[in-house]
């Protein structure tokens, strides 16, 4: 075993809380007794009443404190932290979306950015244990070499969100020299679940399906050079981030970033094929999407997969949830919350 149990006596802060990792994690968390200050802004970048119901299941727990707030406003930070004290932070808050960061930069520089700024230096004034922060595939760019390993050189991002996301890293990097902040990033493979992201396009596709419209298909059409992703089921993520938090980095300059992937990728129309399976068995019916093809979206990559050797040998894991199980546990969700038939 590569790991130990987590710290009950710790005080675990985690942002975007309401968000869709950040929810699962802090429900792990608070199952296990831990004490868990959530802070997410509860932006409308997608259904405000998903966040909502997500805090909904976490006010059972006497262990939660949620608190209304947005990491770009520093003072209101600074006081979060003189006030709680944490002693690991999470930091999951962040404007998601590659499509999204061509149409609304100002809003990645302002959470990504200069949030990201104001909890390396609330980490710097209120010495925490470990700091983890979500990094994202998408550093790697159209890197040509697969699997994606840590090492790779990742200095040609395709977007301004992998952009804030590399940044991040020669941030935190920074302040682990200077600060002795030990800190650890994240490298996530496109996160799937119930409870989802709707912008994300497992979650889009079945939305299109259940309002009669077609989905869009951005590869194309060819299904010989299809785009690759590597899905990554939520709870591998949750399992990978739990273990890690008690694994602050050891070394001189204390910063690792590690990849958090299936380390499987799968043909983007597999994975439609397989999301029409699985509705098709919860509703008892045939389901098949009406499809249009369309040329890929610029800030898009061709293909993502995780080297995941690090992670294994850091914590005795590796994500290995199939497509079919994931997706089947999506669809049992989606179908069951918005009551489609």
């Amino acid at each position: 075993m590569n790991y130990k149990p987590l710290d009950l006596s710790k005080i675990y802060l985690i942002t975007g809380a309401a968000g869709f990792i950040g929810y699962f994690l802090s429900k792990k968390l608070l199952e296990q007794g831990c004490r868990v200050i959530g802070i997410d802004n509860m932006n409308d970048y997608y259904d405000v009443n998903l966040k909502y119901a997500r805090l909904e299941q976490l006010k059972p727990y006497g262990k939660f404190t949620f608190i209304k707030s947005d990491i770009s406003d520093k003072s209101m930070l600074e006081t979060i932290f003189e006030q709680y004290r944490p002693n690991v932070v999470v930091n999951l808050a962040a404007q998601a979306g590659v499509r999204y960061s061509i149409e609304n930069p100002d809003a990645y520089i302002q959470s990504n950015i200069i949030g990201f700024y104001n909890i390396l230096e609330a980490c710097r004034y209120y010495p925490v244990d470990h700091l983890v922060y979500a990094s994202s595939s998408s550093v790697y760019g159209s890197n040509k070499k697969v699997p994606f390993e840590e090492s790779d050189f990742v200095d040609n991002p395709v977007s301004l969100y992998a952009s804030t996301k590399k940044s991040n890293e020669l941030m935190a990097h920074t302040y682990s020299h200077l600060y002795k902040i030990p800190a650890t990033g994240l490298r996530f493979f496109t996160v799937y679940g119930p409870m989802g992201r709707p912008d994300m396009a497992y979650f889009g596709f079945t939305d299109n399906l259940f309002a009669g419209k077609p989905i869009k298909i951005f590869n194309n059409g060819d299904f010989e050079n299809d785009l690759y992703r590597d899905f990554t089921f939520i709870d591998d993520i949750v399992i990978g981030i739990e273990r890690l938090l008690v694994k602050p980095p050891t070394d001189p300059v204390s910063h690792k970033v590690y990849n958090i992937g299936n380390n499987s990728p799968e043909k983007l129309m597999v994975f439609i094929e397989t999301l029409e399976k699985v509705l098709s068995n919860v509703l008892g019916k045939e389901i098949l999407f009406e499809k249009i093809f369309e040329p890929i979206k610029p800030g898009d990559v061709p293909a993502t997969y995780a080297s995941t050797d690090l992670l294994q040998e850091a914590i005795g894991f590796k994500p290995d949830t199939s497509i079919e199980v994931g997706l089947q546990k999506f669809a049992n969700w989606y179908v069951e919350y918005y009551g489609v038939k």
